[in-house]
């Protein structure tokens, strides 16, 4: 009886991980109207969406140590601790067992997303701070120059997060600003303010200098973990609502005034979405294979073989298949302790190809290849050899540069022969005495 109902167990909690399930967590329910777009955008891309409320008592992201979800969006900024079993470190956790996260917050942060975002590199504003700037806001502000307007020359230039910027409109963006740990690699400033802009409480006189000024300033910041697993992290929850999705732009506070009939942010958040939930710039190394040129071992090798390393690179389309990756800067490692060769992966077959000989030193080696780039996933492809010295009957009988010492070593043979011929046989006459 007993195995009947764990098989019943194991059966449910592998068929509630489907492929691109998603929990969202909503500050309240009317969220999931007012962002339909994107959340529509989300479904039709094929992710099973599961929207929660952020303090409900039973949410949970694993069960019996299986993941229950992929992905997570916490659409849920005023939060000051999340329902359930979710909190910080489960959060944290999810993450490290390869799970995305995509977070937006505004100015009515709360410490759950504060503390998150602590944990992912970035430091949030102070409470009731949001993005202000003159100079670049759009027409629609109440006067308070909170609803901005940010060119797409602010964001990143990676066209795997961001798409093309040359056919994205400029963003509007009302929220709070952000700033990252320059000590932490792993943190893409993703779109940054203006030079013009700061964040402060616009209800508040500034006394002092602002936490977050000009180019400083960041309003779309992604990370992307050592295992791959991505986060991106939007200081504004207006960002992705209908409204700034439709909304035409007018921007004020120049002396030249520039309309557009449509805001970029559904471009940008699509393809933010599409990068974070890994629907683009996810490369694997399908195949690797490596023998001696003209023969197909690859058992052991000797020292100065001729060898070709071969590995198909592909890439996952945004049509769920995996294709042939093209690039030209892929390199490939002959490495023992150090590299011995380095040398750049050439494209042949939908294949890359190395064609080298191996050092005049024996070992155990490692074909490396290992490859990362702004927007892809971190490509790493470990294949271990052996390489042995010459056995003694496959070194050259006679070699040219010892020539000069056979010489001496005969000629010394031939001085010793000569002398020992005229030392044993050669005689100097002898005087004859006087009396004879």
């Amino acid at each position: 009886m007993i195995l009947p109902i764990s098989l019943f167990l194991l059966c449910f909690v592998r068929l509630s991980v489907a492929n691109g399930s998603v929990l969202v967590l909503l500050d309240h329910l009317s969220i999931k109207e007012t962002h339909s777009i994107f959340f529509k955008s989300l479904q039709d891309r094929g992710f099973d969406l599961t929207f929660r409320l952020a303090d409900d008592a039973t949410l949970s992201l694993t069960k019996y140590g299986t993941p229950l979800y992929q992905h997570l969006i916490l659409f849920s900024p005023s939060a000051e601790e999340f329902g359930g079993n979710i909190n910080t470190q489960a959060i944290t956790e999810f993450i490290d067992n390869g799970g995305n996260l995509l977070v937006a917050a505004n100015e009515n942060v709360g410490d759950a997303i504060r503390e998150l975002a602590v944990e992912c590199g970035l430091e949030i504003d102070e409470e009731g701070a949001q993005v202000i700037d003159h100079f670049n806001y759009d027409a629609t502000d109440d006067d308070m120059h909170t609803l901005i307007v940010v060119g797409t020359e602010d964001l990143i230039d990676a066209p795997t997060i961001v798409g093309d910027r040359s056919r994205i409109n400029p963003i509007l963006f009302r929220g709070i600003g952000m700033i990252s740990d320059p000590k932490n690699t792993l943190v893409l400033d993703v779109l940054k303010g203006t030079s013009t802009c700061y964040s402060h409480n616009p209800l508040k006189e500034i006394t002092e200098y602002p936490h977050v000024v000009g180019k400083n300033t960041i309003l779309i910041s992604a990370l992307q973990a050592r295992n791959n697993a991505r986060v991106v992290f939007v200081g504004s929850l207006d960002f992705f609502s209908d409204n700034f999705f439709q909304s035409p732009i007018k921007i004020a506070g120049s002396p030249n005034v520039r309309q557009y009939d449509k805001s970029g942010n559904e471009q940008l958040a699509l393809s933010l979405s599409g990068w974070v939930f890994k629907e683009q710039g996810v490369l694997r190394v399908s195949s690797v294979k490596h023998f001696k040129t003209g023969t197909n071992e690859n058992d052991s090798y000797t020292i100065m073989d001729d060898v070709e390393y071969w590995a198909m690179i592909e890439i996952f389309d945004k049509n769920g298949k995996w294709i042939p990756f093209d690039a030209n800067d892929i390199q490939m490692e002959f490495v023992r302790i150090d590299p011995f060769i380095r040398q750049t992966l050439r494209k042949e077959n939908n294949e890359y190809v190395a064609r080298f000989r191996i050092p005049d030193v024996y070992g155990v080696y490692k074909f490396i290849v290992d490859y990362k780039r702004v927007g892809y996933t971190n490509l790493y492809s470990s294949t271990q050899v052996s390489v042995r010295p010459l056995q003694h009957t496959q070194y050259e009988r006679f070699i040219i540069s010892a020539y000069p010492y056979y010489f001496s070593a005969f000629s010394m043979m031939f001085s010793v022969f000569l002398f020992s011929f005229v030392f044993l046989y050669f005689r100097e006459p002898t005087m004859k005495t006087k009396s004879d």
